[in-house]
């Protein structure tokens, strides 16, 4: 029975450390307060490690999203309703995704499904999609980077990895 009860516990805990590689990313957090609303973005942060972001999201076909991070979805609250140029964007909880256009651009899109494992996208929940500006850095980011910053009365929204940022602003 002894022998039994160690057996069990040694897969329990064999178990629990390959689990542990799933989510080998460390997590970042932004945060902006913005007239009163709190706005937060959770998200993975993944690492080049050697490769170039070029030949990771260069492989990536028109149409299909990249999902800001790694391991689980990158999630988006905020209290409070905003404006993304024309687009709303409602008080709530969201993903974030970068779809890539077949001109090589990208936007930005919400989607009302989150806390899934990051590569679970649904299409059918995407309900805003906003342009995103990509600009080459003279630096290199080694780890995916978001950040939410205050800007002209509003904020901004901006992602950067390698030598990549694509942003966008909002009130």
């Amino acid at each position: 029975m002894k022998r039994m009860f160690v057996a069990i516990l040694g897969a329990v805990a064999l178990a629990a450390l390959s689990m542990t590689g799933y989510a080998a990313n460390g997590r970042g957090t932004a945060k902006l307060t913005l007239n009163g609303k709190n706005i937060t973005i959770d998200y993975g942060k993944p690492a080049l490690k050697g490769r170039k972001m070029e030949d990771l999201l260069g492989k990536l076909p028109a149409g299909q999203v990249w999902r800001l991070g790694a391991d689980k979805s990158t999630t988006f609250t905020t209290n409070g309703d905003l404006m993304f140029g024309d687009k709303a964007v409602p008080k709530g909880e969201y993903s974030l995704w970068a779809r890539k256009a077949a001109d090589g651009s990208w936007n930005l899109v919400f989607n009302k499904q989150h806390g899934q494992w990051g590569t679970v996208h649904d299409d059918a929940k995407d309900f805003v999609s906003v342009p995103l500006k990509e600009e080459k850095e003279g630096k290199s980011s080694e780890m995916v980077e978001i950040t939410l910053e205050k800007e002209n009365g509003g904020g901004e929204f901006s992602v950067t990895w390698g030598n990549m940022e694509l942003t966008t602003t909002f009130k």
